[in-house]
């Protein structure tokens, strides 16, 4: 029996040393292609870098047309420019398109500091103005910048024509919020792990991105993005004002603009809240509508061809 413990702790010896020396590998090989790869955020194949707060941020442009579209994305999605194409490329022969990447999002700087939802919003409008971009915008945001956007809309609403929700939350979804200890903690520390470790590199395409619509080019800087900045200190900072800023905006005078909300399946959450929550926000709303979608949270990646149709509708309607 002894003698089985022996070769079974040998065994389990060698295994540890093994998986220790594939991380060590993997971990040295990551720094080194990290910092062969850095040259794309110092000249960014795409997008337009501006200076704010002493820190580069990049703004993304296509099209031209009466209406400007305003991209904002969720928390997390390492590549705003190359995550929305599937949805701007459709609409960009009519509006002008605009994608912000904020602090920690694709080619923009990663930052240290407090990063509130009113210095976001600070900060998006400071980068457009520098980059030469005026109002009136019809903001899409998606996800959580659904907050930023609603407070664009109440405090400068000269600037806000509309609002198109790309399965955006609602002040209500926030209400029982707590910044310091919400549900993704584990899942986002094990992807942050996998980013540092370098492991992520050895995932397919189709398990960290979406490729649809992409070139090879693009596909490779999206790559390369992930790897670098993947749910990244400034990321992981933001919105520690989540509550009071959902109160706020659910206390304050409802923005007096059209909106169209897209609102998925609630795949990732619980459907029937998420819904009901969205259709009681739009209830109380001077002109809202609802379109339910059969897919995943990243409706813009799923149901594009739907969703571009129904923008084009609202944004006539908007000139009418």
């Amino acid at each position: 029996m002894k003698k089985i413990f022996k070769v079974t702790g040998k065994v389990l010896l060698i295994l540890l040393a093994v998986i220790a020396a594939f991380l060590l590998v993997m971990f040295v090989y990551n720094q080194i292609m990290l910092k062969k790869e850095a040259v794309i955020f110092e000249n960014p194949p795409v997008g337009q870098l501006v200076e704010v707060d002493g820190h580069n941020m990049c703004i993304y442009t296509e099209g031209e047309g009466d209406h400007t579209l305003v991209f904002l994305s969720g928390s997390g999605i390492s590549s705003p420019i190359y995550d929305f194409k599937s949805l701007y490329s459709l609409l960009s022969d009519d509006y002008r398109i605009v994608v912000v990447e904020k602090f920690g999002y694709g080619f923009s700087d990663v930052v240290e500091g407090e990063r509130s939802i009113s210095t976001i919003l600070r900060q998006d409008r400071e980068a457009l103005a520098l980059s030469g971009i005026e109002g009136p915008f019809i903001l899409c945001p998606h996800s959580f910048s659904a907050l930023e956007a609603l407070m664009w809309a109440q405090q400068y609403p000269d600037e806000v024509e509309a609002i198109v929700g790309l399965d955006m939350a609602v002040p209500q979804t926030y209400e029982n919020y707590d910044p310091d200890g919400h549900s993704y903690d584990m899942q986002y520390l094990l992807i942050k792990a996998l980013r540092l470790s370098g492991i992520c590199r050895l995932f397919p395409d189709d398990v960290l991105l979406y490729t649809e619509g992409l070139t090879e080019e693009d596909i490779q800087t999206f790559r390369q993005i992930m790897y670098a900045r993947l749910l990244n200190e400034t990321v992981l900072n933001e919105g520690n004002d989540i509550p009071e800023v959902s109160s706020q905006i659910m206390n304050a005078p409802q923005p007096d603009i059209p909106m169209l909300l897209f609102v998925a399946d609630g795949g990732e959450a619980d459907v029937d809240l998420w819904r009901r929550q969205t259709n009681d926000f739009v209830l109380e709303q001077v002109n809202a509508s609802v379109v339910e979608l059969d897919c995943g949270h990243l409706v813009y990646d799923f149901e594009q061809e739907r969703i571009a149709a129904d923008m084009r509708v609202f944004i006539e309607n908007l000139d009418a």
